[in-house]
C-alpha cells in the first residue's frame, strides 16, 4: 500500500503515468539501512556480530548461529555471477520499453553463498557466463531511486 502511495505522489507532482514509474522499494524498520547506504554510495549487507555470518535478505535474526546482534558491514561491490536469465516480458509496465535485460544471481565476494539478486547493465547475453567477475553500479534511474546494479567487472575475462 505505502508503495502505491508514494507511487501516486510522484504521479501527481510529476504529472506522469503509472507506466512511466518504476516499482519503488517501501524501507522498513529492517530494510532501511540498506536504501540509505545505497543513497549514500554503497551497499552494505548485515553481518552476525557473533560468528561474522553475512545475513541477506535482511532479517532480524543469524541464520547460521541464531544471534540477534547483527549490524550492517559495508561490501566491496565485488562479486562474480552465480547465474542469471535475460528477461523478454515486462512484469511491470515500466519495462515494456526496456526489455530485454539481464537479471542475475552474485555471489559476493565477501563470503561463499553470500548471494544478491540484481540486473546487471552494460552487457550483451553473449558477453555471459557463470562465474565471471563483476562490481557494482549504482545506478540512478530517476524520480529520487538509485539502484545497485551490476556490470562486468574490467574487460569481463575469467
Amino acid at each position: 500500500m505505502a508503495n502505491a502511495v508514494r507511487g501516486a505522489m510522484l504521479q501527481e507532482a510529476e504529472g506522469l503515468t503509472a507506466a512511466a514509474l518504476p516499482p519503488v522499494p517501501v524501507p522498513g524498520p529492517l530494510t532501511r539501512f540498506f536504501w540509505d547506504a545505497i543513497a549514500e554510495g554503497r551497499l552494505d549487507i548485515l553481518r552476525c556480530n557473533a560468528c561474522g555470518h553475512h545475513v541477506h535478505y535482511p532479517r532480524p535474526i543469524c541464520d547460521r548461529c541464531q544471534s540477534m546482534d547483527l549490524a550492517p558491514a559495508t561490501m566491496s561491490g565485488r562479486g562474480t555471477i552465480y547465474s542469471y536469465t535475460v528477461v523478454v516480458q515486462a512484469f511491470h509496465p515500466y519495462f515494456v520499453d526496456r526489455l530485454p535485460y539481464v537479471l542475475a544471481v552474485i555471489e559476493l565476494d565477501e563470503e561463499p553463498g553470500l548471494k544478491v539478486t540484481t540486473t546487471l547493465v552494460g552487457c550483451e547475453e553473449g558477453d555471459l557466463k557463470v562465474g565471471l567477475p563483476v562490481e557494482l553500479e549504482l545506478t540512478d534511474v530517476g524520480y529520487g531511486l538509485v539502484l545497485p546494479f551490476f556490470r562486468l567487472a574490467g574487460d569481463g575475462a575469467a
